[in-house]
């Protein structure tokens, strides 16, 4: 397949009458050269326009527990097989992770996740405390909670979505090919099951990946269709920070062409999946971070990220601003 003008306006109008591009179309858009780059911002940012117009939507999260996690994943900062000098501490009490959701919602963001080091979180007196905090979170209703909690057992799936939990958040992180050369304390099947089960209980799905791991463009693609497989609402797009102390740390970064490159597959993959663009944004996409929304995303993690600084909100608000774009007070999809 040619892509030219004519295929990508094709592509385009196929995608925005509802149908699907194909593994082979996504293939070989993930092989355009970078000289076509520019024609496949301009289709992802069409496709975002019909779904989404001119509306992004923020979303912040909190450090709620951190360090000593007994997984091996090659790029974090918490596992307890890397010495990275994070800081390791429980869970947070209610009124700092209140506090947390009080400032995310006053600088604009929709959602607010609660985010927790570990397998999964541990059922009684802790995931108690998560849902209480939720409850305290719904009743100031001033913005939607979300959580990451780890892998899901159903009766934990069920006691947060009775508490009022909005969005449950679990990344893949890479592609099934890919993941042995990431982790090798838990299976792919681990994480697919607790996206399912989330689904299942009416939760809302936050669900996407790390990239720049070492990962192929083809298993870029791989794990986009495997996301659109499992209709996720919501796709966290993130971009590798190496840490030093990880078997990743020298690692190097993706170029800002790269990252765009990424975020138009996805858009085009994942048509109307709210995209947001969240940690490693800063380093890799440098001079080009106002791109990400010209290149399909629709939205982006503003705030602090679990164990490094993020950028200003009033920062990210002045450049959503300058773009022309609306921040919804609602998440989209």
């Amino acid at each position: 397949m040619i892509i030219n003008d004519s295929t990508l306006d094709k592509i385009v109008n196929t995608i925005i009458d509802g149908n699907l591009i194909s593994c082979e179309q996504a293939l070989v858009l993930a092989d355009l050269p970078r000289e076509r780059l520019s024609l496949l911002f301009a289709a992802a940012s069409r496709v975002r326009e019909h779904h989404f117009g001119n509306r992004v939507s923020l979303c912040g999260i909190i450090n709620a527990k951190s360090g000593l996690c007994p997984e091996d994943c090659a790029f974090c900062a918490q596992s307890s097989y890397h010495s990275t000098g994070v800081v390791c501490y429980p869970l947070l009490d209610q009124d700092t992770l209140l506090a947390g959701a009080r400032s995310v919602a006053e600088h604009g963001a929709a959602c607010y996740g609660i985010v927790t080091s570990g397998s999964g979180v541990s059922e009684g007196d802790e995931l108690e405390q998560v849902c209480a905090t939720i409850r305290a979170i719904c009743a100031e209703g001033q913005i939607a909670p979300g959580a990451s909690l780890g892998t899901l057992t159903r009766a934990a799936a069920e006691q947060l979505k009775a508490a009022g939990l909005v969005t449950y958040h679990h990344n893949l992180e890479t592609s099934r090919s890919f993941f042995p050369q990431i982790c090798s304390t838990h299976d792919y099947d681990d994480d697919v099951a607790t996206v399912r089960l989330a689904r299942q209980v009416g939760l809302r799905v936050c669900c996407g990946g790390l990239f720049g791991l070492g990962e192929s463009m083809t298993q870029r693609v791989e794990l986009a269709l495997t996301l659109r497989e499992l209709q996720v609402d919501s796709v966290p797009i993130n971009f590798l920070d190496p840490v030093p102390g990880t078997p990743l740390a020298a690692m190097p970064q993706l170029t800002p062409l790269d990252c765009l490159h990424t975020i138009a597959l996805f858009r085009l993959i994942l048509p109307d999946a709210h995209i947001t663009v969240c940690g490693g944004r800063q380093r890799n996409l440098r001079e080009l971070q106002s791109w990400v929304f010209l290149a399909g995303a629709s939205g982006i993690m503003t705030g602090n990220y679990l164990t490094k600084e993020g950028r200003q909100p009033a920062d990210d608000l002045r450049m959503i601003e300058d773009l022309g774009l609306v921040i919804a007070k609602e998440m989209l999809r």
